[in-house]
């Protein structure tokens, strides 16, 4: 059997890493809620952003949407006045990832009663 950290396809150490790293960032769940909240508009400001994610800090969100963008991710227009006006967008490459994190929500959503039971009887025998 596979080690659990090691990834299933041929590339090389270095790649490796990058690869080891972009499913770490890919499973975090700041990620997976700017993803798929980018999702439903053309573009939003931080402050829509924030408001639209339940228990998102400044400080996570602006960390989050930096690595996004410097993964390529996501776009980030800045627009010259005051006060200051940044919208984010998704880009080509972050609306191929939103297929995967949507399916990812709709998996959730249809299995919700499940995992509650699961839960339920795990609780019960513990």
């Amino acid at each position: 059997m596979r080690p659990i950290n090691e990834i299933p396809v041929q590339i090389g150490e270095e790649d490796r890493a990058l690869a080891r790293e972009m499913i770490d960032r890919i499973g975090d769940k700041w990620t997976l809620l700017i993803i798929a909240t980018l999702g439903q508009s053309e573009q939003m400001r931080f402050t829509e952003l924030r408001d639209s994610i339940e228990g998102i800090s400044q400080k996570m969100l602006t960390k989050t949407l930096r690595q996004l963008e410097r993964d390529g991710l996501i776009s980030r227009k800045v627009y010259p006045v005051v006060p200051p006006k940044v919208e984010y967008r998704l880009t080509p490459l972050g609306h191929s990832l939103l297929a995967l994190v949507t399916g990812i929500c709709g998996w959730v959503s249809t299995h919700l009663p499940e995992i509650e039971e699961a839960r339920r009887a795990f609780a019960l025998n513990e």
